[in-house]
């Protein structure tokens, strides 16, 4: 049992082995080094051991399994490719996305725990924070010690942020923050939130707020029928008094928080394959099992079919991932492109869930395999972080060089 004071979690692990075994039809491994290998192996093992036996039970309570926030850190899913000089693993951004592809082969709301840490938390700290915050703040994160989240969507502007009305005023030598976001994973329990608000002069600024702060409140938001081991609040700020030592200081405009999501789309587009692996896996171990008019129904053709489709665009997303981690260790890799790859692997996924699904036929949509869970959570993985059309129209203007958002 765990309890943080606030939060029990009771689930007790499940005599289910997981079975999972790697699928890599276009031998892609040979495009990973060996640092690669072991990052993914020793991932996929903690999942196995960790995550699987009780996600099925922590989905259908809706509870949060916080204590593999320390488990994540030990395997160093926090901000992996940042550099070791602030506690991180100093990895390299193919790295990175690997470790999120098996942490969302376990789940999306687990992948969802570490890519919100360390891709829009301890990212924009240390990209664009002082030394002093970097040292203050990057090495407690990375070793699971203090938990943050990411404050940027409200309830009135999700796809377009620039009109947030969350607000900052100079007092002195603090700032007086309002306003309110929306949808914040890690909310309800993080020990301090990176916070986007507009200045005086309508310019939008980085904040840092920690918790127990005068008139900063995190309430949970119940009733999600989708990233149910996942715990999602919101961020109230009344009046908040925030120390002008906690304002970013090297960022100004949109581009500071933008940067952060295109880190964090990277990481879901190495993510969503996890998840269409895991389902691939189950439907195709099913397929060989399942026996109707007396041979397994993975000898009929119409099974082979929707099989063969699945490997082949599992395959497509993997070399698409794979080149553009490559572009990503060179600096190269456009936010356009991220949105590709965010969407259509998401997108992929998805699909493969929807076949998967077909495949285990009724006991599809049963916890006894995990098919609806990661449905479920792709649902909601297709809309966040720049939804599927938003996606499409960031391609969109990257090819014809027109804004269709104005």
């Amino acid at each position: 049992m765990y309890d943080n004071g606030t939060h029990i979690f009771d689930i007790k692990p499940r005599a289910k082995t997981d079975q999972f075994e790697n699928h890599d039809h276009y031998a892609v491994d040979e495009l990973l080094s060996d640092d690669h290998k072991l990052a993914r192996d020793a991932v996929r093992d903690w999942v196995k051991q960790e995550v699987s036996p009780i996600i099925e039970e922590a989905s259908e309570k809706a509870q949060c399994p916080l204590h593999l926030f320390k488990g994540l850190a030990d395997i160093g899913a926090f901000g992996p490719s940042l550099p070791e000089k602030y506690g991180c693993g100093g990895m390299d951004e193919i790295a990175y996305g690997i470790i999120m592809q098996e942490l969302e082969r376990g789940d999306s709301g687990i992948r969802s725990m570490a890519s919100v840490q360390g891709s829009l938390v301890m990212y924009p700290i240390y990209r664009f924070g002082s030394e002093e915050q970097k040292m203050r703040w990057l090495p407690k994160m990375a070793s699971g010690e203090v938990i943050g989240c990411f404050g940027l969507t409200e309830p009135d502007h999700g796809s377009n942020p620039s009109g947030m009305t969350t607000n900052i005023r100079e007092d002195g030598d603090s700032y007086i923050l309002n306003g309110a976001k929306m949808w914040i994973t890690n909310s309800p329990i993080a020990d301090m939130a990176v916070v986007w608000a507009k200045n005086e002069e309508g310019r939008i600024k980085g904040v840092i707020v920690e918790r127990g702060m005068k008139g900063f409140t995190t309430p949970e938001i119940h009733g999600k029928l989708s990233l149910r081991a996942s715990i999602t609040g919101e961020l109230v700020f009344e009046d908040v008094r925030i120390p002008k030592s906690n304002v970013l200081p090297n960022v100004e405009g949109l581009k500071g928080p933008l940067s952060c999501l295109s880190k964090a789309r990277y990481g879901i587009a190495w993510g969503a394959i996890g998840a269409a692996m895991d389902c691939y896996d189950s439907a195709l171990r099913y397929s060989l099992e399942r026996e109707q008019f007396g041979r397994p129904i993975g000898g009929f053709q119409l099974t082979q079919k929707k099989l063969a489709e699945m490997i082949t665009e599992i395959t497509k997303a993997q070399l698409l991932a794979w080149r553009l981690g490559s572009l990503a260790n060179n600096g190269k890799a456009t936010p356009a492109q991220i949105s590709m790859a965010k969407r259509n692997n998401v997108n992929m996924a998805l699909e493969i869930a929807r076949e998967a699904r077909q495949i285990h036929g009724g006991m599809g949509i049963t916890n006894e395999y995990p098919i609806m869970r990661h449905m479920t959570n792709l649902e909601t993985v297709l809309t966040y972080e720049g939804t599927h059309d938003i996606h499409l129209l960031i391609t969109g203007m990257e090819v014809t060089g027109l804004n269709a958002f104005k």
